[in-house]
């Protein structure tokens, strides 16, 4: 497998591709990464150094890429957090040469926009494009329930309201939706979920909810779910694969008492998950 990711990269610590990649190589995965931001860290020290990548640079990258005959290659194209507004059209314009080469490839967007705690942290621009031009094209959507109420115009919060939500989604142009950090009203204490809704149905995985946030862990998410879904085309199995691997990275993360991710050190849950949660489906 071949996954085109474009992401932002950071210097020290795990997020963007400097998340995405590495957990995809340990599956096997070949990845050509594409940098859309090359900062020090991420933007939730408050503080970062570094440049935001011009769309045309960023286009000019793709371009040697294609040059060098790889876009037949791609199984699946990969997008998260989008520094500025003009990358969107760099991404969208690079997908559909994808597909062109490779009528087989998907694209998966992860929409950063926000989260149920802190709202929108990327600039006002940002949400209305990825609903209005970036999640038509897309495949696969990989919304946090926050980020999913913002692109459908609803408050997601029981499992049958984050179900006709995510129906919403689908009618936008994505074919499979995976929704993170569900926190319905009526879920056991102590858990988080995460729901994914395809063609096939619908299913539900619950794990430990840790005391932690962890930057990052959201496009380890994107990355691994985008992966195990194009590779099986089994939604649940993805799921529970991608739920068992991130869970043992945050908790070895929490467990070391460091605030960046053990990307590296939990290396071995992402080649061999433990698949200690299951899905259930729900429609």
């Amino acid at each position: 497998m071949r996954v085109l990711s474009i992401q932002s990269v950071v210097a020290h610590g795990h997020v963007g591709n400097s998340a995405a990649v590495f957990p995809l190589q340990r599956l096997g995965v070949e990845v050509v990464p594409i940098p859309t931001v090359n900062f020090s860290n991420h933007t939730g020290y408050g503080a970062w150094r570094g440049p935001l990548l011009p769309p045309s640079d960023v286009a000019e990258i793709l371009l040697g890429v294609e040059e060098r005959g790889v876009f037949p290659q791609i199984d699946a194209v990969l997008s998260g957090y989008q520094g500025g507004t003009g990358i969107a059209d760099v991404i969208i314009d690079a997908v559909r040469r994808v597909k062109a080469a490779n009528p087989a490839a998907l694209y998966a967007c992860d929409p950063v926009m926000g989260n149920a705690k802190s709202g929108c942290f990327v600039a006002p621009e940002i949400p209305v494009l990825l609903r209005d031009r970036v999640v038509p094209v897309a495949d696969i959507i990989t919304p946090n329930q926050f980020e999913l109420g913002f692109l459908t115009g609803t408050e997601p919060a029981s499992v049958e309201e984050t179900l006709a939500s995510a129906d919403l989604a689908r009618a936008m142009g994505p074919s499979t939706v995976l929704v993170t950090s569900v926190e319905r009203p009526d879920r056991e204490e102590g858990t988080i979920e995460m729901l994914v809704v395809d063609t096939a149905g619908s299913w539900l995985v619950s794990t430990p909810q840790l005391p932690f946030k962890a930057n990052g862990s959201g496009d380890v998410t994107a990355a691994l779910f985008t992966a195990h879904y194009v590779q099986t085309k089994d939604a649940p199995l993805a799921l529970e694969r991608t739920a068992s691997s991130v869970f043992d990275l945050i908790d070895l993360t929490y467990r070391s008492g460091e605030r960046e991710l053990r990307l590296v050190q939990a290396q071995e849950f992402y080649a061999t998950p433990r698949m200690q949660f299951k899905a259930e489906q729900v429609r």
